[in-house]
């Protein structure tokens, strides 16, 4: 029999498995889907270690989990898009299509968003999911289950990237080497940027991103924000700055620093999330004429073009996974990302069969980019 055991967190630090009802299709233009794979973002690690996110607060036990990938089982009546069988990503978010956001083509900036592991909302790392048609996204043949997992992660690196309105032959800064920060670099090569240039504290980071999808690195120093600017800049040979600095990091530092770091008239993109207020160089943002704008999930066109970049090989997300748990060694996965010994793993769901145990070494590639917990703009 197929199980629904879902991985539950109650309260921060206690999680438990329990089996939940089979969700029922109470639309005709929903689609039943059992989950194969899901990825851990930071958000769920936040909220598994410190219960809440900002004001959203975890009140009641919460599945969590919502970069997910799986496999149809049932469709409304309404449905002409899928049919059982198919192979999905889930976009976790679903608004309210009604309001003036909505309406307007930023259904991400929704007041009424209901998220997949956002309180009160449960999350994904459950045997099966309902959700509506149009937010699942069929899978090309040549794009795995797996690789359908982090297209949820790829999307944001994606609405960050267009944020930046990055163009062929532009030179683009990361500030943050985790698995974001990474995907955005990948990203921002995929829409023709020649020089991409990542930023991180950890050498190990910066090592794996020159491998990824960065043409050149740059190890930030503990000095003031225009020197490190400055030291940057000619690292790279950006001359009189980059056309488009974007900040996966949250950290206040990095956002100083890529102030000073952007081009007169250049785009500045705040992706990653940290502290609520920080102290912000607006002289700088103001005698340069920054076009400085923010980044929340992704909107509309997002996940199809994440999903094209994976199927016509423009970003490889493959390389970002250091390996897949059974379901029910989910915890030991979240214990991992929260010590830096992943870049991504993947949570097989409580129906798939997986072979073998995690390894319990730390990958040198896996703690070289692992996140800062909380510091995606995904969530």
């Amino acid at each position: 029999m197929a199980s629904n055991l879902s991985f539950i967190l109650n309260k921060p630090n206690s999680v438990t498995f329990a089996e939940r009802p089979v969700p029922t299709l109470t639309s005709p233009h929903d689609v039943l889907v059992a989950i194969n794979y899901t990825g851990i973002c930071g958000s769920d690690v936040h909220y598994w270690v410190h219960g809440a996110i900002g004001h959203f607060v975890v009140k009641d036990p919460m599945v969590l989990g919502h970069e997910s990938a799986g496999t149809v089982v049932s469709v409304g009546s309404g449905v002409t898009t899928l049919k059982a069988g198919d192979r999905v990503a889930l976009e976790p978010g679903y608004p309210c299509r009604r309001c003036e956001a909505c309406l307007g083509g930023t259904y991400n900036l929704c007041p009424d968003m209901v998220f997949a592991a956002t309180p009160p909302y449960d999350g994904t790392l459950t045997g099966f999911w309902r959700a509506p048609a149009d937010f699942c996204y069929k899978l090309p043949p040549n794009v795995s289950l797996q690789e359908g997992a982090l297209i949820e992660p790829l999307a944001v690196g994606v609405h960050i990237v267009k944020q930046a309105r990055v163009k062929p032959g532009q030179s683009v800064v990361v500030m943050g080497a985790g698995p974001v920060g990474l995907l955005c670099a990948a990203v921002a090569r995929a829409f023709g940027a020649t020089k991409v240039v990542s930023v991180d504290i950890v050498p190990e980071k910066l090592e794996f991103a020159k491998g990824y999808a960065a043409t050149h690195t740059y190890l930030s120093q503990r000095v003031s924000a225009e020197e490190n600017a400055k030291a940057l800049i000619a690292a790279a040979d950006l001359g009189a700055g980059a056309d488009a600095v974007i900040d996966a990091s949250g950290a206040e530092p990095s956002i100083q620093a890529a102030l000073h770091v952007v081009r007169t008239g250049g785009t500045y993109v705040q992706g990653g999330m940290g502290k609520a207020d920080i102290t912000f160089p607006i002289m700088a943002l103001c005698l340069k004429e920054v076009t400085a704008r923010g980044s929340f999930r992704y909107g509309s066109g997002d996940y199809k073009l994440a999903i094209e970049l994976v199927a016509a090989g423009r970003v490889d997300v493959k390389k970002l996974v250091d390996g897949v748990v059974a379901f029910k060694d989910a915890e030991e996965a979240f214990k991992k990302v929260k010590e830096g010994k992943v870049i991504k793993i993947l949570i097989a769901g409580p129906n798939e069969k997986v072979e073998g145990a995690l390894d319990t070494t730390v990958d040198e590639k896996a703690a070289a980019a692992a996140p800062a917990v909380g510091s995606t703009g995904c969530c």
